[in-house]
């Protein structure tokens, strides 16, 4: 036949709609033509197709070829459609038959010997394939195997070079399946509480805002053991459910960067402090995740907060608050989901010594550096404390902290409250969810007016001290929220406030 029909995946987003190749070969000239809003990588397909099926041992026709990405309107990107446009040329010229391709899409990527190269966004489009209307079998690169085998209930096959195709097309050596086998659970992450020497107050704090899914920011002086605990944060976060594992597989593999060693770990993601907002919050001509969005389901640390541009910290405002992040282009708008937990540290001053002899700094130097993080910011992170240096003869103690595993199990028990309450962590309870499941006793209520009065707290963060008191009471296994969970949560408010403007 001189028409051929191949299905495939294109990616907007976490989405992978369906793309059909359609491929013409018709009369005239000798010439190679790619419809269909192709991008440059989409184009260059031409040389690395023509090269590929000549080394493979077929016929490239002499003739006039057109290929039709369809719809025309969505912007086709990356070198996945190298193996769709192949194999279409193949049936459209009868060297392969066309009936499998019914029942088939193909993705990949093909080198000039016809090796067939990974891809990204392979996850991806096996969960578009899975919750089609008409689920077909999706031919990957072999590569992709254990990526796109996460999804249950997919039909993969998976395949290491053009010929290969061919032979399975042709019925003469089929394809193997690749059966779904979900990998093991990695470990939540690295370290261990029971290695950080002293700092109770600061490892007190972590393990409400861990249990609560809450924002922390920590001011202290360098070396005084913020990022130590920044780190050990995942270490006692709840186990990720199967949904949440699976989006943020599906994230990484967007980015290129699944590793199936990391499956069902929450993500930690400490970008740089010279990183841009595309970074930070994705973009770029063809919208790829930023680290807001890698880090979904987990933790975004980000050190030197101050340092970060306004930018950046201005961008993370509206991901904070809907868990989303939306991507303008003049061709098209992408979301991703961006439900991560903030972990912040800064320095207290430039020199970061405040209130120390060795400070040199003047009030109008702190007030411009903790100005750098403006009050709205302020207003999204729920937990503010200090962390001060261990003395010495802490630090010549052998460490024996409480172990990490003991925290995450006082910390699962209540997320596990919270789960079967609202079925939410607090941190992400809206005001009308707040009056409904965060009940206050007359002391706690009366103590958080007064506060809220004295330090002219917006009303949201008034809301981010309700919830953080919620999830206290949740820690100690409480119904009710009382004065002393109260008072615990306000305590949680004042890292700032002694050396310049509060939250």
């Amino acid at each position: 036949m001189s028409v051929a029909v191949v299905r495939s995946r294109a990616l907007l987003g976490l989405d992978a709609p369906e793309v059909r190749v359609e491929v013409h070969v018709g009369n005239g000239l000798p010439a190679f033509h790619i419809v269909g809003l192709p991008e440059a990588e989409v184009r260059e397909s031409r040389d690395r197709v023509r090269a590929a099926l000549l080394h493979a041992g077929f016929d490239f026709p002499n003739r006039r070829l057109t290929v039709n990405l369809a719809p025309a309107d969505l912007p086709k990107e990356s070198g996945r459609f190298d193996l769709p446009i192949a194999v279409g040329i193949l049936a459209a010229s009868g060297q392969l038959p066309s009936e499998p391709l019914d029942e088939l899409e193909l993705v990949g990527e093909l080198s000039l010997t016809g090796t067939i190269r990974p891809i990204r966004g392979a996850l991806a489009m096996a969960l578009a394939g899975v919750r089609d209307a008409r689920p077909r079998t999706l031919l990957l690169p072999a590569a992709n195997g254990a990526e796109a085998a996460l999804v249950d209930g997919a039909r993969l096959l998976g395949a290491l070079d053009l010929a290969g195709v061919a032979a399975h097309l042709l019925g003469a050596s089929p394809l193997e399946r690749i059966a779904p086998a979900p990998c093991a659970p990695a470990p939540a992450g690295d370290g261990d509480f029971a290695d950080v020497k002293g700092q109770a107050g600061a490892k007190r704090a972590l393990e409400v805002a861990a249990a609560g899914a809450h924002n922390l920011l920590m001011v202290g002086p360098p070396g005084a053991g913020k990022s130590l605990l920044a780190q050990r944060l995942p270490t006692i976060a709840p186990p990720l459910t199967r949904d949440e594992a699976l989006e943020t597989a599906a994230l990484a593999g967007l980015a290129g960067r699944f590793a199936p060693a990391d499956w069902g770990r929450r993500p930690f993601r400490a970008p740089h402090h010279g990183a841009s907002a595309a970074a930070i919050v994705g973009g770029g001509a063809n919208p790829r995740p930023g680290e807001a969005s890698l880090a979904h389901h987990g933790v975004l640390f980000l050190d030197e907060l101050p340092e970060f541009s306004r930018a950046v910290l201005e961008a993370l405002r509206e991901p904070l608050e809907t868990g989303r992040i939306g991507v303008a282009r003049a061709a098209r708008q992408v979301e991703f989901p961006a439900r991560f937990q903030l972990v912040a540290a800064m320095n207290p001053c430039p020199c970061g010594f405040l209130g120390s002899e060795r400070c040199r700094c003047t009030p109008e130097q702190v007030r411009r550096y903790q100005a750098r993080l403006s009050g709205p910011l302020l207003d999204r992170i729920d937990v503010l404390i200090g962390v001060q240096p261990v003395d010495e003869s802490t630090l010549m103690r052998r460490a024996d902290g409480e172990p990490s595993a003991a925290i995450a199990e006082r910390v699962a028990r209540a997320r596990e409250r919270q789960l079967a309450r609202q079925g939410k962590p607090n941190a992400h309870l809206a005001p009308p969810e707040i009056d409904r499941h965060c009940a206050l006793d007359d002391e706690a209520a009366a103590l958080l007016r007064r506060v809220a009065r004295q330090r002219h707290w917006s009303s949201r963060a008034l809301h981010r001290v309700h919830k953080l008191a919620r999830t206290i009471a949740d820690l100690r296994g409480d119904a009710a929220i009382g004065a002393q969970h109260a008072a615990e949560a306000v305590a949680y408010r004042r890292a700032l406030d002694a050396a310049g403007p509060a939250g």
